[in-house]
């Protein structure tokens, strides 16, 4: 026996991506690279801003004493404080320092909050679709997971929600704008949240904590914004990262920030910085701190991924695929004509189309199209959506 039994079912359950990046290895060598239809991967296409270049050289050449030693493990003050500053540009809440912890990435940042604030065997409340990592996260903290369906829009079912809570429930997690969906919550759709949580954590005697997923914040379409969680909730942390804004998701940089007025907050903050060293991230890398500090109010041209989207949007319409238009992230998530998700998705391999079953994420029903990939492999795989459609309908 080589792996362990739960790490041999795990790699088992979250196989359907890994599938399709073989897969696609195997027909782009079939096929040519030019011929298959990739939107298998969430991986940015678009280049960072040339802003990035330029501090990295710029740092690079710093030949300071230490430069490349150890840290407080949240972070560097002066990155932290930079984080803060820009948090009190669009929330209530002023943040310092003290409040923020620099992570290795967003997945870093869930883990640390996490391992926090969960004890074994409590519940974690998450929406489906769901980015489907979540299941592991809480596994590694003998968190629960308690998937409650969204509403058809895929807006947030609040009496679903609200049905689900028990005693054992310890955190809502919730993704905006969401992936697999690009569904972003309302502001209403908060304040709903707010106000179950508010009732239920008084109700048990202990806070049940909202926590938002937000690496695609600023990649919106139409002039929608992402509302405050801070703004809603008290009890709330929001982890992101700078891999879609800024395209550097291989250089594993974010940060998570608890709300400044969260109960116990001494006691939460440092138990995230105990939890970021004890994890094995000992601290975010030192030269990625120090460059995002330099970009927090840059991103990608975001009106790439919109005309992208409409792209996708009027081409999957006019072949009859049935969708609702995402308002954020780079993802589509129509519904399939048949309830075999997984036997649609195997129809469009046929054409050279990859894309994910909606059941990887919770979805059954649909499936996932990435769409950050350039606008001729869009236009060329339309035709074979089209055909598939044809094929089913």
């Amino acid at each position: 026996m080589s792996a362990s039994e739960k790490i041999r079912a795990s790699m088992e359950r979250s196989s359907w991506i890994r599938k399709m990046f073989e897969e696609g290895i195997e027909r782009k060598a079939k096929f040519g690279a030019e011929n298959v239809f990739d939107f298998s991967l969430g991986n940015p296409d678009l280049e960072p801003p040339s802003r990035v270049a330029e501090i990295l050289a710029e740092l690079a050449k710093d030949t300071t004493p230490h430069t490349h030693a150890y840290m407080p493990n949240a972070g560097f003050v002066e990155t932290r404080q930079a984080v803060a500053d820009y948090l009190n540009t669009f929330n209530k809440a002023q943040f310092t320092a003290d409040e923020i912890v620099m992570t290795v990435g967003a997945g870093g940042g869930l883990n640390v909050v996490l391992k926090t604030i969960l004890n074994p065997q409590e519940e974690v409340i998450i929406p489906s679709p769901y980015f489907v990592e979540y299941n592991f996260y809480l596994d590694n903290h003998q968190g629960v997971p308690k998937v409650v369906a969204s509403h058809p829009d895929f807006s947030l079912n609040l009496e679903a929600i609200s049905e689900a809570v028990s005693e054992k429930t310890r955190v809502v997690l919730i993704n905006s704008p969401n992936n697999p969906t690009g569904r972003v919550y309302t502001a209403e759709e908060l304040e709903g949240l707010s106000e179950i949580l508010t009732h239920y954590s008084a109700k048990f005697g202990e806070p049940i904590y909202l926590l938002s997923d937000e690496p695609y914040r600023k990649i919106v379409y139409d002039g929608i914004s992402v509302p405050s969680v801070f703004d809603a909730y008290r009890e709330s942390f929001v982890v992101t990262s700078f891999s879609k804004d800024l395209s550097l998701p291989g250089e594993r940089i974010g940060y998570a920030a608890a709300n400044p007025e969260i109960s116990e907050k001494a006691e939460i903050l440092g138990g995230m910085v105990l939890c970021n060293r004890v994890l094995g991230y000992v601290n975010a890398p030192a030269l990625m701190q120090r460059t995002v500090r330099h970009l927090l109010e840059e991103s990608v041209d975001i009106s790439i991924y919109q005309r992208r989207r409409d792209l996708f949007c009027e081409g999957l319409e006019s072949a009859g695929y049935d969708f609702e238009k995402p308002e954020g992230a780079f993802y589509l998530f129509p519904r399939t004509p048949l309830e075999d998700d997984a036997a649609f998705v195997r129809a469009l391999q046929e054409e050279n189309i990859l894309t994910v079953p909606g059941s990887g994420f919770g979805g059954p029903g649909h499936f996932r199209i990435a769409y950050c990939v350039e606008d001729k492999v869009i236009e060329k795989s339309l035709p074979g959506f089209k055909r598939v459609m044809e094929k089913y309908r």
